[in-house]
C-alpha cells in the first residue's frame, strides 16, 4: 500500500508577530440609540413647573397689590416670631398679634390718597365719610380751603370697602402660604390642608385680580408714586 504523507507547515515568525499585536477582540463599542428628530419626549422630560413655582410667582404678583410697610413688616418679624416654625405658645400669641396689626393695616392703607394742593406740595391724607383729613398739612385753617379747594370728591366710597376686603383677603393668602406660618398654625396638617394653603394664593389671585380690574380704583396711598407736582392741581 502507498504511504501517504501529512506534511505540517509551521507558521513563521514574521506570522506569530502579527498575531501577538492582533487584539484579541475587534468589536466595535455599541452605540448609543439617538432619539429620531422630532421623536416626543418622555412625560418625565417634558414636566411643567411644580406647584411650589406656580406658588411663588402667585405670591409675587400677590404682594404688589400689598401695603410696602405692611409686606416689609411681616417679612422681617414673621421668621422671629415664629421661631422658624418651631412654635411654642408665647411664639403663637406673637404671630397672631402681628397677623393682626399687619391687616389693620391693609384697611388702613386702603383709604390713604394723596393730592398735590394749590401750593405744588404733595399731600397724604385719609378718606372719611365726609371728606378727606390731611396729614401732612401745616398751614392756618384759614388756608386750608384755598390750598384744598375740593375735598369731597376724596371721600370714602362703596369701591374702597371692596378694595380693603380684597386686600386683606390677599394678605391673608400671601401669609398663610409662609412655611413658618404653616408649621406654627397647623403643625399636624394632613394632605388636604397642605394643598388647600398651597393652592391658596392661586385662587385669591384669580379672583382679587378679576376684582380690581373690574372695579379699579384711582386712590394713590402711602408709599405709592405721586404724580408731578406740574400737573392740575386742586
Amino acid at each position: 500500500m502507498a504511504s501517504s504523507s501529512t506534511i505540517i507547515q509551521m507558521p513563521h515568525d514574521s506570522d506569530l508577530r502579527e498575531v501577538e499585536r492582533t487584539p484579541a477582540s475587534t468589536q466595535s463599542p455599541t452605540p448609543t440609540p439617538s432619539r429620531p428628530k422630532g421623536a416626543l419626549m418622555s412625560p418625565m422630560q417634558t414636566q411643567t413647573p411644580t406647584v411650589v413655582d406656580k406658588t411663588l410667582a402667585s405670591i409675587a404678583s400677590l404682594i404688589k397689590l400689598l401695603p410696602t410697610g405692611t409686606v416689609l413688616a411681616f417679612q422681617a418679624l414673621s421668621p422671629s416670631f415664629t421661631n422658624q416654625g418651631k412654635c411654642y405658645v408665647s411664639n403663637k400669641y406673637l404671630t397672631a398679634l402681628l397677623l393682626y396689626f399687619c391687616v389693620l393695616s391693609c384697611v388702613f392703607f386702603a383709604f390713604t390718597d394723596s393730592l398735590v394742593g394749590s401750593d405744588g406740595k404733595v399731600y397724604y391724607g385719609i378718606a372719611t365719610v365726609k371728606g378727606f383729613f390731611v396729614f401732612n398739612f401745616e398751614g392756618d385753617d384759614e388756608d386750608r380751603p384755598v390750598i384744598f379747594s375740593n375735598l369731597d370728591k376724596y371721600r370714602i366710597r362703596f369701591i374702597d370697602y371692596i378694595h380693603a376686603f380684597f386686600t386683606v383677603l390677599v394678605f391673608l393668602a400671601v401669609s398663610f402660604s409662609d412655611v413658618s406660618i404653616q408649621d406654627c398654625f397647623f403643625p399636624d396638617a394632613g394632605n388636604d390642608t397642605r394643598e388647600l394653603l398651597i393652592n391658596l394664593p392661586l385662587g385669591t389671585g384669580f379672583l382679587a385680580s378679576i376684582v380690581f380690574v373690574v372695579f379699579p380704583t384711582t386712590r394713590k396711598g402711602l408709599g405709592y408714586t405721586m404724580p408731578s407736582a406740574s400737573k392740575t392741581a386742586l
